[in-house]
């Protein structure tokens, strides 16, 4: 009775500081905080003003009067999931809503946009006061790469520009020079702006290290870095992150690489999705019909279809050598979860095959693949993105931003879990599966 007592007073604090607003309230569910691998069972959640008000047992903590009250018997909270390579058209694109909606509709409720643009500091904006439908936004600035880049003195001005801008990072592209690449990493660590994306040739892995690269995206320029000293290294396939390399690599080096980045501090965003589905074996009719491709134009589909087939049909494309890099750059996941290097978990969409927020639940199914376990895989888009962006998201916890995914089983069991959404809350607003089915109806088999 006193705790139930405490919780009435705590709940009407939180009420009167927030103006008496209308809670929302998801009732006798089970809990999966993400801050430990563990259920809490039977407990009432109160969120009120964007955040988690009061966590407790269904018997101690009272219904708020007016509240909107969701059910959540034999159901699974946890928290939202961050997609960590994002690409995110202009604010006036007739594709942004489509993509929001696809993100939320599966769960994702924060995604790191990897090529900004200054439209993307507004609709950041936009998104957290509820103006634009959609997650949360993390944008880099325009990239830097070798067209946009032309010497050591713009490469530092550019960091300076994007920094005054507000971007949140820097992201990089492949072409820059070794100069080029040293000077962005130093202004950005003078400034405090983390720099990410990929590692260029003429720098390598090692140097993106001692710079503290805040992310490194693909696992790019780890096969470069673990190819014998006296090799060619002969690729053979346009250089598509060195997939061609896979039958050179010394791969008894995978653990030494993967302790020099958690030494480094460097995480990782494999969107190991994305290099699977262009390379693996999977026939193209399957893939034109993974899930989720019903909402994207059928001509983007197309496209895709025509981008795989084209790459197979490379002269020095290797099936059995694609297999193997597969295998290795799974291998290298596991390693870097091991040693203790950040993972964080991104898809890298829209691209090809890759459809917004239902390849994140392709992403989390390689994870598994590399060997994770469910509660280490969720952990890359939740309370490890919360940790690498310094957000207040990505746990079940009193005071946490309430962007959460209310599931109909329990996703420590297993990952495809996650799939089964009954419903997400946005910044503390509920939003039935139902719902967000109808939200993406609109989308069902339209042309570009």
């Amino acid at each position: 009775m006193r705790m139930r007592q405490y919780l009435i007073l705590i709940f009407a604090l939180v009420a009167s500081s927030a103006g008496l607003a209308a809670p929302t309230v998801i009732v006798n569910v089970n809990v999966v905080p993400m801050t430990s691998e563990t259920v809490l069972e039977a407990q009432t959640v109160v969120l009120n003003e964007g955040v988690i008000a009061v966590l407790g047992s269904v018997d101690e903590v009272p219904i708020p009067k007016d509240a909107t009250v969701v059910d959540g018997t034999d159901r699974f909270l946890m928290p939202g999931l961050a997609e960590m390579h994002a690409h995110v058209p202009g604010a006036d694109s007739a594709e942004l809503d489509r993509y929001f909606s696809l993100y939320v509709a599966n769960g994702v409720t924060t995604i790191r946009g990897m090529l900004g643009q200054r439209s993307h500091l507004a609709l950041r904006e936009q998104l957290l006061d509820g103006s634009v439908f959609g997650p949360r936004l993390v944008t880099s600035g325009p990239s830097f790469n070798g067209r946009s880049v032309a010497g050591v003195e713009q490469a530092r001005q550019m960091v300076r520009d994007q920094h005054a801008a507000g971007y949140d990072f820097v992201k990089i592209h492949p072409g820059l020079t070794a100069d080029e690449f040293i000077a962005i990493g130093e202004t950005a660590n003078e400034l405090g702006m983390p720099f990410a994306g990929h590692v260029p040739v003429a720098t390598g892995i090692e140097r993106a290290l001692q710079l503290n690269m805040a992310t490194i995206d693909h696992l790019d320029g780890y096969f470069v870095a673990l190819l014998p000293t006296d090799s060619d290294g002969y690729g053979g396939y346009g250089g598509f992150f060195e997939v061609m390399l896979a039958n050179e690599l010394d791969a008894e080096r995978i653990p030494e690489m993967a302790r020099a980045t958690a030494a480094a501090g460097t995480w990782n965003v494999a969107t190991e999705v994305l290099i699977e589905a262009r390379i693996n074996a999977t026939p193209v009719a399957e893939l034109r019909n993974l899930p989720g491709m019903q909402y994207m134009p059928k001509a983007t589909v197309e496209r895709w279809v025509a981008s795989k087939k084209a790459l197979l049909a490379e002269r020095d494309f290797n099936p059995e050598t694609a297999e193997l890099a597969i295998a290795l750059r799974r291998q290298l996941i596991l390693e870097l979860h091991k040693a203790g290097a950040g993972l964080l978990l991104g898809s890298d969409s829209p691209q090809v095959f890759n459809v917004p927020g239902f390849s994140i639940h392709e992403e989390l199914d390689t994870l598994i693949a590399s060997g994770l376990t469910p509660y280490a895989a969720l952990r890359t888009g939740t309370v490890a993105a919360a940790e690498f962006l310094g957000t207040n998201a990505g746990a079940v916890a009193v005071g946490r931003d309430a962007d959460l995914v209310l599931l109909d089983a329990n996703p420590l069991d297993n990952i495809r879990n996650a799939r089964r959404i009954h419903g997400v809350v946005l910044r503390g607003t509920w939003f039935s599966a139902d719902s967000l089915e109808k939200r993406l109806s609109r989308y069902l088999g339209d042309g570009d």
